[in-house]
């Protein structure tokens, strides 16, 4: 005959299991890795960037303090002195830290894209004498013979395989022209701004 007080008979076995509020350890281990890996990105970034950063002066000074040991001990430790301190951070003070980083992200891939379309302009320029036209076209103010006088130049640097010289300050030309472009459409965009605000 089946003992009647053996296995679930009577009750319910969930009753003894606990209740978990916390992260479990593997949760918590995963989120000190993530903070640890933004407290080395922060030493590794740019100085100017990371005193310019919104975040605790505490935790800003460790990150730029840790910025200036270059013993490779010293910094290991630093860098988990930089760790701890992260883990002090509340998650809005984290989160605004990552968006920041993702910012420069943002910003640093515009400004290569950027990089990359004027270069593709100066080859065209070596490489079609219409892109001259269209440029000028463009942009009347520009020393016409200056300009076909380095095309021509650079185009003999290449061949001669000489220093870039020419090549360079066509290049030069080309991002000054972007510079005050960019600087023209944000004045544009601060006038109509400030013609909306007059409504």
């Amino acid at each position: 005959m089946p003992n009647a007080n053996r296995g679930a008979v009577g009750f319910n076995s969930s009753e003894f299991e606990e209740k978990y509020e916390r992260p479990s350890k593997t949760e918590l281990k995963r989120q000190s890795d993530a903070l640890q890996d933004l407290g080395t990105e922060l030493v590794n970034a740019p100085r100017d960037r990371v005193k310019r950063m919104q975040m605790p002066d505490d935790v800003k000074d460790v990150i730029l303090e840790t910025q200036n040991i270059k013993d490779h001990e010293g910094r290991r430790r630093a860098l988990q002195f930089v760790g701890k301190k992260m883990r002090s951070l509340d998650e809005e003070e984290v989160a605004v830290i990552r968006r920041t980083i993702a910012g420069w992200t943002g910003a640093s891939k515009a400004d290569t894209a950027a990089l990359h379309a004027l270069e593709r302009r100066r080859d065209k320029l070596l490489a079609d004498d219409n892109a001259l036209t269209v440029l000028l076209s463009e942009h009347p103010e520009l020393d016409v013979q200056h300009l076909r006088a380095l095309i021509r130049n650079a185009r003999k640097e290449q061949a001669e395989s000489k220093p870039p010289k020419a090549y360079r300050e066509i290049f030069q030309i080309l991002k000054d022209l972007a510079a005050k472009n960019a600087k023209a459409a944000s004045d544009d965009d601060s006038a109509d701004d400030g013609e909306g605000d007059d409504e």
